[in-house]
Parts: structure tokens; sequence; C-alpha cells
């Protein structure tokens, strides 16, 4: 490892091999390899002079890149398209004549940026799921332990922990769609020549439109597309690239708002994230768990969001049939956008296969504000027993200020119950009262809402892409 330049941290500390490999100079290049077999294959077809021996020459060749030769004709010719069709021609001598025949450059660098951005759609999809799996189990776990909610970052009616998972997972399940759409969505650029006109294809084949659109049905069918775009310049529109990263940042933005949440969670001393034996969490204070892999979610999250800019401002700036202002841009932004995406997805799946719940503070905290939350039952209680509503509401009011002060000022704990009871005005008992603070008296549908979200909304993803669940995950640094 070279420890004199700079080295993204994307590449050297967070994404997964996987997603590293598909936008790595080895995945580009053979897919160029590859679309050069397409289109010598689909005009040999098409009875262009391309023979069946340049043909197989060119496939033996498909994943072998010559990278010094390639150097070796950039640094001569200043364009890398050219450069790569003369190292490809080394290796394939006889099929020389006929590699790149009638294309641009757009067409291996475009229909390459395509096909790249929906396989690694196809495999931040598949971590979505893996991640809706552990937030699944984990809801239905705790589809019934009661839980302060909290509007405002302030206490209000009660929720349960497996029903505040399955907001996580129904913005998950957002995502999802919108990757399912692009993923199915994507067509190639196919084979459109300099301004997209296909003239060059048309001169090819003599006037035959034909012929041409069925080169590039035969293109797109070799590299797994059903169809190409019915009309471009020399590039497929940029506001493909602007729609796929604002996907990405759809997923950066649930992953963030989950990380911020078990971050508050986590300061509450209700529920924390994985915390290995021999993890330190500060190198000052020797007792803190911080959550630093909830932060580095953030932290990561902030960057897609503002990497989304990119495309959506190439999209709007380019110039007619093409211009190149794009080129520089989407090298670093496109690529960078899934590898965050992916690590990311890789640290969320991390903290949601461990999070650990501790339910003894959780009830308590429930103990301290659930007196509050049942002097609505209460009041109704005592109205029943002769109280007039309007009195016992004011009573209440004050006895809660008077409690209020109590908890926040004093530091003592919540006596409102035994103020009601002290109160001749309600006429109830301590045990009566006490018979108002079942905490799943206050939970309303949480558990069934959980259950029915579980078999109506997640189990058919699950079920879908079982094969996902199968996979090994990537060992990495979180």
């Amino acid at each position: 490892m070279a420890t004199n330049v700079y080295e993204s941290p994307l590449s050297s500390r967070y994404a997964s091999p996987e997603m590293l490999y598909l936008f790595s100079p080895d995945k580009k290049f053979t897919t160029w390899h590859k679309l050069w077999v397409a289109l010598a294959r689909g005009e040999m077809e098409l009875g262009l002079p391309v023979t069946e021996e340049q043909v197989k020459e060119l496939e033996a060749h498909a994943d072998e890149v010559n990278y010094e030769a390639a150097k070796r004709w950039e640094e001569k010719l200043r364009h890398d398209v050219m450069a790569h069709i003369h190292a490809y021609g080394e290796q394939c001598p006889k099929a020389m004549p006929i590699i790149h025949l009638g294309a641009t450059s757009c067409y291996v660098g475009d229909n390459t940026d395509i096909i790249l951005m929906r396989e690694g759609l196809c495999l931040i999809r598949d971590k979505l799921v893996k991640v809706l799996a552990y937030l699944g189990g984990f809801a239905d776990k705790h589809k019934g332990l009661p839980t302060l909610g909290f509007t405002h970052f302030q206490p209000a009616q009660l929720v349960t922990v497996g029903k505040r998972a399955t907001l996580w997972m129904n913005d998950l399940l957002m995502d999802l769609d919108e990757v399912e759409y692009r993923v199915s969505h994507m067509a190639l650029l196919g084979s459109k020549g300099t301004t997209g006109t296909q003239a060059s294809f048309l001169e090819l084949f003599n006037g035959d439109h034909k012929k041409v659109e069925a080169l590039e049905g035969k293109i797109a069918a070799e590299m797994g597309f059903d169809r190409v775009v019915p009309v471009s310049g020399q590039t497929y529109s940029r506001k493909v690239d602007a729609a796929v990263l604002s996907t990405l940042a759809g997923i950066a933005q649930s992953a963030s708002k989950f990380a911020t949440d078990m971050r508050l969670l986590c300061h509450l001393k209700e529920i924390e994230e994985p915390f290995e034996k021999n993890q330190i969490g500060s190198s000052a204070m020797p007792y803190k768990r911080n959550p630093m892999r909830c932060e580095r979610i953030c932290a990561l999250a902030r960057y897609v969001l503002s990497d989304a800019m990119n495309p959506a401002i190439t999209a709007a700036t380019q110039w007619l049939e093409r211009t190149l202002d794009d080129s520089a841009n989407k090298r670093l932004s496109v690529p960078e956008a899934f590898l965050a995406v992916d690590a990311i997805l890789n640290i969320y799946a991390n903290v949601a296969s461990g999070l650990v719940v501790h339910e003894k503070v959780i009830a308590r905290h429930v103990r301290e504000e659930l007196p509050f939350m049942a002097t609505e039952n209460i009041m109704m209680d005592a109205v029943k027993r002769g109280g007039d509503r309007q009195a016992i509401h004011e009573r209440i009011r004050q006895l809660s200020l008077e409690a209020g002060h109590t908890v926040k000022e004093l530091g003592l704990p919540n006596d409102l119950m035994d103020r009601i009871a002290a109160d001749p005005a309600f006429g109830l008992t301590r045990e009566e009262l006490d018979a108002h603070l079942d905490p799943k008296a206050y939970i309303g549908r949480c558990p069934e809402q959980v259950e029915g979200f579980l078999c109506s909304c997640v189990q058919p993803v699950l079920d879908r892409y079982s094969a996902a669940l199968e996979q090994k995950n990537s060992q990495l640094t979180v």
C-alpha cells in the first residue's frame, strides 16, 4: 500500500469488496471489451465484413486488459478509448481492423456506466433487504414492549419498541420501491453514433434502417437489457445519473434518520448499538460507549446528500447533443455515491443485527411519565363516580404542575398518583389509581400494527429476495 499518496477512505476504509470491484478498472475495461464483442457479433450476424474468427478472438481476450499497452497508447494519443482499442488490438491482431466499427467513444463509456449503475443498484437492493430482515426480527421480538413515544423529543403517548422499528423499516421499503423502479427502467444507450443519429451505422448497412435497429437489439440482448433509450444525443440523458443518485440519497436519508434516532436512544440508555468486548469508546474517558457506528452512518449520509447535487447540476448544464464537462464530475460523483451508500448499508446491517435493548431502563422511563399519560383515564373514572368533568380537569392540571415541579425542580420521583389519591375530589384509592398504570393499556394497536406490517409489507419482500438473505456478508471494519 502506498503511504505517500491520497487514498479515498471509501476505498480503504468503508466500502465492501464487491462494490469496490464493480467500479474498478478491471470491471470497467472488461465491460468495454464485452461491448466491443457484442458490437462485432451483431455486425457479423447482420452481414457486415466481420468474421467469426475475429469475434472469437475478441471473446478469447475479453477478460484480459493490457494496461501497459493502454497506458503507452494514451500517452501518445491522449484519448482513453482509442488507447484501449489499440491495446485490445495488440491482443487481437486479426480483429483489430473491426474493433469499434461505426461506434463513438460513448458506445463503450456510456453503455458501461449504465451497466455498472444497474449492477450497483442490485447490490444496494440486496443489502436493503438484509437490513429489513434484521429490523423485522427486532420489531417482532419487541412488538409489545411499551416505551415512551416522543414528539419534539418530549414524552408523548406510549408506543412500543417494535412499532418504532417499523417506522425505520417503512422508510427502507419506500427506498426499495425506488431502487426496483430504477433497475427495471434502466435502458442501454445502444449504438447511437456521434450525435445520436446512427448515421455511421446507416452508412455501414447501406441505408438499411431495419438492420441499424436490429443491431441495437442484439447488443442490448447480449448485455442483458431488453431495451435501449429511444432517442439520444451522443450520450444518454444525464438525468439518468441524477435520478439514480436521488434514489441513493433517499437511502441515505432513511439510514441517517435511523442512526439519529439510535443516537438519541443511546443517550437515554434505552437502546444501544453493538459494542465489542475490547472496543474503546473514548481515548480520554474509558467509561464511554459512544454510538460511533451510527455517527458514521450520519456522516456518510451527509456526504451522499450533498453529492446528489452533482449530477443534477450536470444534467441541467449539458449543451445540445454533447459536451464534456460531465465526464470528470461523474467519474467522481457517481461511483463515490454508490461506495458511500454501500458502506452505510453495511454499517446499518451490523447495527440492526445486534441492537441492545435495556428493558429496565425503558420501564423506568415509562413509570416516570405514565402518571401524566394516565390522567385522562383517571378523569373519566372520577366523572363516573359523580365528579364534575371541568372541575376534575382543572384539579388534575394543578396537581400535574405540582408533580412536575417536584420532578424538575426538586429532582424527586413523580408523585402525581399520591397527590390524586390524597385529594377527596377524585374519590379514588391508590390501588384504584394503580390499575390505570399498566403500560400495555396505553400502546393502542402497536403489536397488531407490527404483526400486520411484517406480514403484509415485509415478508413478501423477504420471500422475493430470499437468495439475497443467503449471501454471506463481507468482512468489513464498521
